[in-house]
């Protein structure tokens, strides 16, 4: 059964999308390419987050069939000058600084090969959830090409540049166990049960206030890259912000008058 369009914006048919509440699911939709990502998904990406809907308070990005994502489309690669390729690259990253700093968090549910591109995809991503089948390698030295999706700045924030050295110089592989040491991986699941886990991650994370959830994924990045003066002052204004928020203030009488949950561990 072919899923119906999504009606905020026109996407290729190498993806889709869907909503369940507050959440939006985006699919990439390739499964005969290892869904490996072409210029028309990489517009798409940025389409559906340029039209994400005001209410959506949370995106879930998975992919059909056996894999993630394996990458750019090296067919693409085998008529570009280097102008050419230079504005390829651009428009990678301006569709993932969409995903990176939206308005929502973005959780990705990972499986089979995450790799290259598909990486950069996931790197972008705020929480990652992979099943034990997910593989994570960056083979682009052992391509002859260089990462041109964000990676080089993501990825190596993540792994450090050594590590991001050695997968590509390499063409090493990580499973998606491995890469919890690393944060490739924030969660790992049986085989299957990504997707459950990613959206119940993502309804989790829409339950947060609005300001809230900007703060973490708008300021929190950008107040860990400047320098620490800038960064304490930086914080202080945007707790400030958060916090005079009246779904806040709420949210805060509910916990003194003992409404609220408190934390736990088990």
């Amino acid at each position: 059964m072919t899923a119906p369009a999504w009606p905020h914006c026109d996407l290729p048919p190498s993806l889709s999308a869907e909503r369940r509440g507050e959440i939006a699911l985006l699919r990439l939709s390739r499964p005969e390419k290892r869904n490996a990502m072409n210029l028309d998904v990489v517009l798409g990406i940025e389409k559906f987050f340029d039209f994400l809907p005001d209410d959506v308070r949370a995106v879930v990005i998975h992919g059909q069939g056996d894999h993630f994502s394996a990458g750019l489309d090296l067919s693409e690669l085998t008529e570009r000058n280097a102008s050419d390729s230079m504005h390829h690259s651009r428009h990678w990253h301006r569709a993932f600084e969409k995903i990176e700093f939206g308005r929502t968090p973005v959780v990705s549910v990972l499986h089979g090969a995450v790799v290259g591109g598909g990486l950069e995809l996931a790197a972008s991503t705020h929480i990652r959830v992979a099943e034990k089948s997910a593989f994570y390698a960056l083979p682009e030295g052992i391509r002859g090409i260089f990462v041109g999706g964000g990676g080089s700045v993501r990825i190596s924030r993540l792994v450090g540049a050594s590590r991001m050295q050695e997968m590509m110089l390499t063409g090493r592989t990580y499973g998606a166990e491995e890469g919890l040491g690393f944060a490739l991986s924030h969660y790992v699941v049986e085989n299957g049960e990504g997707l459950a886990r990613g959206i119940a991650l993502a309804e989790r994370a829409a339950k947060n206030t609005p300001m809230t959830n900007f703060a973490i994924v708008q300021a929190l990045p950008r107040i860990a890259q400047a320098d620490p003066d800038a960064g304490l002052l930086m914080e202080a204004m945007i707790s400030a912000i958060a916090s005079s928020d009246p779904a806040a203030t709420a949210r805060l009488i509910d916990f003194l008058e003992k409404r609220a949950a408190k934390v736990t561990h088990n």
